[in-house]
């Protein structure tokens, strides 16, 4: 009886150590991402078994969003929970010289200082500062590129005017197309953009594994040796994937799962762009419009080039989902499963044709509607799915509610508070009334590149359930009902019968702003 008595006492005991233990976060972060996720509706043939499993065993939130479509901003951003329009971190500023960023604690230092090991490998930050980890393994690799002996280009496969747009934007193909193979000081190369190896490839089982698939192999090494060791700290481990960022290169397996002739091309309007206002106010040379009129011309019909596109985007989504497989293989197959938080989700999304745009930085629903799926072991109820808008911002202050950290974010005076609000009452109640967050999402796009209107003032969106607000810096305003046009192509902006909606779209616009 008393070897029972001890045997229950030990059993309890471990079970309110376990429960009383701060959890461990697993954060997961692909570039590019837009909604071409199972569940999400993006497109109808994408491939991502990994993360719908992570989604039927946690929470999905359906309108997600970025808050400036475009890495570096949007990256500076979530990681640093402060609006861009607040710091002034714009474009591709470096967001460790912005004032407001440098004086702000990233979440990586603030769970540092909470008592986590906090681990990063891959594209986290755009700028990496090492002084934000405690250990970081693998630099940002958007590998595998093609190497002509002399400089980085475009795949030969891929036709120009397209295949102009360079060696990342203008380029994609399977790996089993090896650019020029009986050249031996050509051909596949990966590493940073002045520090390159050689990529070797021979065959589909002898190949060097590419950037995602180094970080997954290694993140998933690395928590089995978490597991093993049973360190006292709680760990913070984040994992940037480059894929389905271009160049749209992956194996040869991934483009097989999409056979070209039956792709299915994304759904568009013909002259879908005739009643916005991108085109007044950017450039023809804009990225965005100057990549799909390229597309247009490199192929013989419209369909073919966007087929060609779609393929290689749709291959790299699933490349990037068996990354995402393996790493919560390690967590799922370990006792890390129920007591680690797992958030997965992009920096932004990508137009893919649609109103005439083929890259992302738009304040379209292609370019700012992300995945954004989390499971949290006490707070998540398996299969659930959330229609309230969030966005990026709300991140930070999620991960401090559901772990229990304290302190201040800033550093000083001169960096700022959060910006974003806590869903974990989301979590617990999807049709929750006590979110204390707004009622739309609020995002930003830079005015300075190619910019037809030259002003200090930057473009705005307000995404609410049934509504997105476009408000351009000179005035122009689009407005889309997702109750009746999910594609957004038909802009209400100029109807008066929409002046009163319109009207309390920009109120609660500004008041986001102030």
């Amino acid at each position: 009886m008393k070897n029972l008595a001890l045997l229950i006492f030990i059993t309890l005991s471990n079970s309110l150590f376990s429960q009383a233990s701060p959890p461990n976060v697993v954060l997961i972060v692909c570039d590019d991402l837009n909604d071409y996720v199972s569940g999400m509706g993006g497109h109808p043939q994408a491939r991502t078994p990994s993360m719908a499993k992570l989604a039927e065993s946690g929470a999905l939130f359906k309108r997600a969003y970025t808050n400036n479509p475009v890495c570096a901003p949007s990256r500076s951003s979530f990681l640093t929970g402060i609006y861009p329009h607040k710091s002034g971190n714009h474009f591709f500023d470096k967001w460790y010289k912005n004032e407001t960023l440098h004086n702000s604690k990233t979440i990586m230092e603030y769970f540092r200082e909470n008592g986590y090991h906090t681990i990063g490998t891959g594209k986290l930050m755009h700028d990496f500062k090492a002084s934000n980890w405690a250990e970081f393994k693998n630099k940002t690799d958007y590998g595998p590129f093609v190497f002509d002996g002399k400089n980085k280009i475009a795949h030969p496969s891929v036709p120009k005017p397209f295949s102009n747009n360079g060696f990342v934007d203008g380029s994609f193909a399977a790996l089993s197309d090896v650019p020029f193979p009986n050249e031996a000081n050509k051909g596949w190369i990966y590493g940073g953009w002045a520090k390159t190896k050689k990529f070797h490839y021979k065959n589909a089982n002898e190949r060097t594994p590419t950037p995602d698939e180094k970080n997954a192999t290694w993140v998933a090494q690395r928590l089995q040796e978490l597991v093993i060791k049973k360190d006292q700290k709680p760990f913070f481990l984040a994992v940037g994937f480059i894929r389905p960022h271009t160049p749209l290169h992956v194996p040869q397996k991934y483009f097989d799962l999409f056979p070209l002739e039956s792709v299915q091309l994304p759904i568009l309007k013909a002259a879908d762009a005739e009643d916005t206002h991108y085109n007044q106010l950017f450039k023809a040379k804009v990225k965005g419009r100057r990549y799909f009129q390229d597309l247009k011309k490199s192929y013989p019909s419209e369909h073919q080039g966007l087929r060609a596109f779609t393929q290689a985007y749709l291959a790299a989504v699933a490349s990037v989902d068996d990354c995402i497989g393996q790493v919560m293989q390690a967590i799922d197959s370990s006792a890390l499963k129920d007591n680690t938080i797992v958030i997965l989700t992009s920096d932004h999304g990508w137009n893919m044709g649609e109103k005439d745009f083929l890259f992302k930085n738009s304040l379209w629903e292609e370019s700012t509607r992300i995945p954004f799926i989390i499971r949290a072991p006490g707070f998540t109820t398996a299969g659930t799915q959330v229609e309230q808008p969030i966005s990026l911002i709300d991140l930070y202050p999620t991960l401090i509610d559901l772990c229990g950290l304290t302190g201040d974010t800033r550093k000083n005076d001169k960096g700022a508070k959060l910006d974003g609000f806590s869903i974990k009452a989301l979590l617990e109640n999807p049709k929750s009334e006590s979110w204390q967050g707004p009622a739309g999402v609020l995002m930003m796009l830079d005015s300075a590149e190619d910019s037809l209107v030259k002003s200090k003032d930057e473009h705005y969106a307000l995404r609410t359930k049934r509504w997105r607000y476009i408000r351009y810096n000179n005035g122009l305003e689009e407005l889309y009902d997702h109750q009746n046009d999910t594609h957004e192509w038909l802009n209400l902006a100029s109807k008066p019968e929409y002046r009163s909606i319109k009207e309390t779209l920009y109120q609660q616009l500004q008041s986001m702003l102030k």
